[in-house]
């Protein structure tokens, strides 16, 4: 079995390029994969499964073509489409996991999670967050109309782009404790997250017993802007990939 992950495309109306870089990844290198973990973000925003736009109707689609070819998909929430549901899931044939998801593989204890919950520093948006993910602020919302969630999404993101414009850069990144924290509560061998656009791996005090890596691991996943990243897993070995929009492939191996 070979496991890919991806994060962060932020898919609008406005990147097409990076939407036609998706469906390249699902007809080329993601065909080399058994399974592939959605970790949120996978839209710039996405507000509600009555969702009836050209893009969301190609997305679903070319993800459900992906399933019947063999490949399984999972989907993780992330901070711009939370509101992804199963009607979502149903027209893309994927399972919606919680953040975080635990899960075996070989011998690894693996974390999955959007990573924004690391993000401890960030004191707005984590008030912000516990705001909308309340079934009361999601009901409401949901109540009106698609013009009227169209716009308020719109505003939504105006306002989060001028907050980080003022915000220090290590405010919206990962906490060292939080991480820290994680990796000694739950006892694992490896963390992938998005969320900060920061790709990278990170080397781990091994907080856990019998780690099968030298040391613990964090993979940080990037945002498809100008590239497209995704890490790969296949027994023992990771691979953080990235190539240029919409196809163009080069690899960097981490072990």
């Amino acid at each position: 079995m070979k496991l890919g992950f991806i994060s962060d495309l932020h898919l609008s109306e406005n990147m097409p390029s990076v939407t036609e870089g998706f469906f390249n990844f699902l007809n080329n290198a993601a065909q080399e994969l058994s399974h592939l973990y959605i970790l949120g973000d996978l839209f710039e925003a996405w507000i509600g499964d009555d969702n009836n736009s050209e893009l969301a109707t190609n997305v679903m689609q070319n993800i459900n073509h992906s399933t019947r070819n063999g490949l399984e998909v999972f989907f993780i929430h992330g901070n711009r489409d939370f509101l992804c549901g199963q009607n979502f899931a149903k027209k893309s044939n994927l399972k919606l996991l919680p953040d975080p998801f635990f899960m075996n593989f070989y011998d690894l204890k693996i974390a999955l999670s959007h990573g924004d919950d690391f993000c401890t520093n960030d004191l707005k948006y984590i008030k912000f967050k516990k705001e909308v993910r309340s079934s009361e602020w999601q009901e409401k919302f949901l109540e009106k109309s698609l013009n009227e969630r169209l716009k308020i999404a719109s505003n939504m993101r105006d306002v989060s782009q001028a907050d980080n414009k003022n915000k220090d850069k290590s405010i919206m990144d990962v906490t060292p404790k939080a991480i820290d924290q994680f990796f000694a509560e739950h006892r694992i061998d490896l963390l992938i997250h998005g969320h900060t656009h920061r790709p990278a791996i990170h080397d781990i005090v091994a907080q856990s017993k019998n780690c099968v890596l030298k040391n613990a691991q964090r993979v940080v996943l990037g945002d498809w802007n100008e590239k497209g990243w995704y890490a790969e897993l296949q027994g023992n070995s990771l691979e953080l990939h990235s190539f240029a929009l919409p196809n163009e492939l080069s690899t960097t191996n981490i072990n």
